[in-house]
This record gives C-alpha cells, sequence and structure tokens, in this order.
C-alpha cells in the first residue's frame, strides 16, 4: 500500500508481510523470487509491528529473507522504500533533506500499518520496533529519538547545522545493521536514545567502519542496553539477503561480501538473534 508524503510531493511504498496459515508459493517480490501468499489474511492477534528502513540507494527487497523470518516468527514487518533514496532514484542522497525526510517516512508507516485494513486491527498496541541497516541505521536512532547534524556539503547555504527530524515515542526497540552515524558526531546528540539496541557490524566493512559503532556506544546514555557484536570478515551488505548467482556480480555491489565469508550460513544465526531480542524486549520494561 502506498501513504502521501505532502512534504516531498511524493509517496512513501510499504509492503507488508505477515504472518498467515495460507500455503505459500514462489511469488516475484521486487526483483526477487519469494515464497509468499499473496491475498492471505492475518493469522493472530495483539501481533509486534517492525519497520525495516534501507540502506541509501538501496531497496527493501534486500531484506526479504529477514521479512520472511519475521512473519514466521509472528511478526508483521513493514518493508519501507524512501524516496528520493532508493535505487531507481536517490536524486535526494547527500542532502539534509533527505536526513530530515527518512525518519519521517517510518512515522508514517507506523501510522499507515496501525491504520491499514487489512493488518491493522492485528498489531499490539505495545511499541513498535525498527531495524535499519547502514543509512537505514541512521533512519532508526533519529526516529528514536537522535538529533543529527548535517555537514557543510549536505545543506543548501553550505553551513553546517542540526536537522529538524520527526521523533516517535512509539519505537520500543532497534536493530542497527552495519549503522550509517557520522550525523550524530555532536555532543548529546543520542542523549535521548534510551530503547534497547541491538548492533552487528561487519569486522570487513569499508564503508561504515567501527568508529560508525563507537559513535553509538559513546552517544547513547545507558551502554548496559546496548548489544553489539562485530561479525568475524562480515562487509557491509553481508547482512542482507543472499543474491540469486545470475545476480551475483562485482557489478552489484550488495551481492558481494569479503573472501570466504558464508552470507547464506550467517543470516539464519542473525535472524535467530534479532527474533531473540524482540521478544526479550517485547516482554520487557519500555523506555523511560
Amino acid at each position: 500500500m502506498e501513504v502521501n508524503d505532502v512534504v516531498q510531493e511524493a509517496t512513501v511504498a510499504i509492503q507488508f508481510v505477515f504472518p498467515t496459515r495460507a500455503p505459500e508459493r514462489l511469488e516475484p517480490f521486487g526483483p526477487f523470487m519469494q515464497s509468499l501468499a499473496l491475498g492471505a489474511a492475518v493469522d493472530g492477534d495483539d501481533l509486534p509491528l517492525v519497520i525495516i528502513s534501507h540502506g541509501s540507494g538501496g531497496t527493501p527487497w534486500t531484506h526479504r529473507d529477514l521479512a520472511s523470518h519475521l512473519a514466521h516468527s509472528g511478526f508483521v514487518t513493514a518493508l519501507v522504500q524512501h524516496p528520493g533514496n532508493t535505487r531507481a532514484d536517490d536524486r535526494l542522497a547527500g542532502q539534509a533533506v533527505n536526513l530530515a525526510n527518512r525518519p519521517r517516512h517510518v512515522c508514517l508507516a507506523i501510522d499507515a500499518a496501525f491504520t491499514d485494513g487489512v493488518v491493522g486491527k492485528h498489531l499490539s498496541r505495545q511499541g513498535v520496533f525498527v531495524i535499519g541497516h547502514s543509512m537505514g541505521g541512521y533512519t532508526a536512532l533519529a526516529v528514536a529519538g537522535g538529533n543529527p547534524w548535517a555537514a557543510t556539503w549536505e545543506t543548501p547555504d553550505g553551513t553546517a547545522g542540526p536537522v529538524a527530524v520527526e521523533h516517535d515515542a512509539r519505537v520500543r526497540a532497534l536493530v542497527l545493521l552495519a549503522p550509517a552515524t557520522p550525523w550524530f558526531m555532536a555532543e548529546g546528540a543520542l542523549a535521548d536514545v534510551t530503547v534497547p539496541i541491538l548492533m552487528r557490524t561487519g569486522e570487513r566493512d569499508s564503508l561504515t567502519d567501527a568508529s560508525h559503532a563507537l559513535i553509538v556506544e559513546r552517544g547513547i546514555p545507558d551502554p548496559s542496553r546496548l548489544d553489539h557484536q562485530v561479525v568475524p570478515n562480515a562487509g557491509h551488505f553481508s547482512f542482507l539477503s543472499a543474491y540469486p548467482p545470475a545476480m551475483t556480480s562485482p557489478a552489484i555491489l550488495p551481492s558481494q561480501d569479503p573472501e570466504g565469508f558464508d552470507r547464506a550460513a550467517y543470516l539464519p544465526i542473525l535472524f535467530s538473534e534479532i527474533v531473540a531480542f524482540l521478544r526479550r524486549v517485547s516482554t520487557g520494561p519500555a523506555a523511560g
């Protein structure tokens, strides 16, 4: 479904993936094939909502296996496509307006989920979880209370300064995968991010290196709420769904991993960790 983004006069496309008892079959899912039950009814009530935010210039379809795993584990997942910062339309990349837009897209997706005619009545009202990869990690931190600063090259007048972003108190926990975080380097930029965080980063990530994780570790007010592990030999894209052989090529960077890293073997481990984390924080006290 779609919701209207009136500020940018664009649409925020949202694809819901949810539990069902209907039989599945392979169906086109973006440019990929996925086991789905199209048009099926939602199975269950009081289901937690998970929003997934893709990376800069990316696509939500690269998180299709995570969304499927979450659905089979009893979560409703909203895959958000950020207008102006996707593979097909990346005109806003590197601009302060993109920093402001992305968190607002997540808020719009949450609103849309709770009012949706198919999934809305089945959702838990006890909080929402946000998962973000790379720039999606920035988005998750911003919507959960982070206050970013734009660099000089990102603003129309060439002046660095704070970016007004929309926070959402419904966000109860975050999962950050190879997050991009330099916009939160200013003192106190993450002081209001008090929710539990599971963060996984790649040992051989050349795009968001260890300094990005360090900003989170040093910036949040309560480090005890952070579960961070560096995944040995993993690269920046090792947290995305594995690409089919016909699309695995050095020309398609998200299909590539450091030599010797087995993405297909690692992802089930990651998915299990994410589900265990979300279930744990679902039953724990909400952030203050």
